[in-house]
């Protein structure tokens, strides 16, 4: 395979390297509040339009024949919602005995009860030649952000012991 066939064939990742190198490069382009707003495109253009190509990609027949699998979209719930973030804590409990900083610790409790981003899952899975218009993969993300917007404030609360506004 020569070079530029493999650039061709990988160029989402081509793509993520050059926009990281640009940044570095130039961050004030970036920033919130700069040129390209990243509040606003990002936040609202960009997800909104990652989710509409998905959605429009969906066949009918397979968002009826996907609903019928409920221990799949069970065990995806409950490893995302129970097993991760437990295997998470269990893993925090062994390093608390270390002299880590408490609050590093907690970060890193945050960032195990946080949702997987699902726009990057997205664009990632379609990247790589993947089905990614299966609605397995559409529903448990799109309902995974909802519920989750639930059940992660619960856990963070559990695991933390402590509330923010």
């Amino acid at each position: 395979m020569g070079l530029l066939e493999r650039l061709r064939k990988e160029w989402f990742i081509l793509g993520i390297v050059l926009v990281i190198a640009a940044a570095r490069l130039e961050p004030a382009v970036g920033v919130k509040g700069g040129p390209l707003k990243p509040e606003i495109t990002i936040t609202y253009i960009a997800v909104s339009a990652i989710f509409f190509n998905s959605g429009l990609s969906l066949k009918t027949e397979e968002l009826t024949s996907a609903l019928m699998h409920v221990k799949l979209h069970l065990f995806v719930q409950i490893f995302t919602l129970v097993f991760f973030p437990t295997a998470i804590w269990l893993f925090l409990q062994l390093l608390s005995i270390t002299p880590i900083n408490e609050w590093l610790l907690k970060g890193l409790q945050t960032v195990g009860c946080m949702p997987p981003p699902v726009s990057s899952a997205v664009i990632l899975t379609k990247a790589v030649g993947g089905n990614e218009v299966s609605f397995h993969f559409a529903f448990e993300s799109q309902f995974s952000e909802v519920i989750e917007i639930i059940v992660r404030r619960f856990l963070l609360v559990a695991a933390l012991k402590f509330v923010t506004v």
